[in-house]
């Protein structure tokens, strides 16, 4: 497969996501609030969400890992072999945890809103560049044998 075919795959990809965010709202920030007040005015509408998302993907992942011994647009499944749950994973899912409550938003969300321009997104998406960068200088401190 060329490049330009993967990459337009991948792009067609990223843009049939976006537009799903958009469709279920996922966009909005205040949609994210809304569902994690759960003791004012609580809106349950994502969980509906992620819970059609995981009904649809489940069930169809198990039958194409059956069927498919390689994919479509690729050469080997890419799937993830750690499992361990371990300090490292808990306080990452902590820290996106508390990003994504306090802004409401979250890094695909963030990538589609980008077109907006408003300056909360612009911002959210800088502190997330940043603290990408921030997390492979601190993964390489600390692989560091100590000397």
């Amino acid at each position: 497969m060329t490049l330009f075919i993967a990459l337009s795959i991948a792009l067609f990809c990223g843009i049939l996501f976006g537009f799903g965010l958009i469709v279920a709202q996922m966009v909005n920030p205040n949609k994210i609030f809304n569902f994690l007040n759960i003791t004012g005015d609580w809106d349950p509408s994502l969980a509906f969400v992620m819970g059609s998302a995981l009904l649809l993907f489940i069930p169809v992942y198990k039958l194409l890992k059956k069927k498919l011994r390689q994919p479509l647009f690729a050469r080997v499944f890419n799937l993830p072999i750690a499992t361990l749950i371990d300090r490292r994973l808990i306080i990452g899912a902590g820290l996106f945890g508390i990003g994504w409550g306090i802004s409401g938003i979250c890094p695909g969300p963030a990538l589609v809103n980008i077109a907006s321009g408003e300056p909360k997104i612009i911002a959210f998406i800088f502190a997330m560049v940043l603290g990408m960068y921030i997390s492979n200088y601190v993964n390489i401190v600390i692989s560091q044998p100590n000397n």
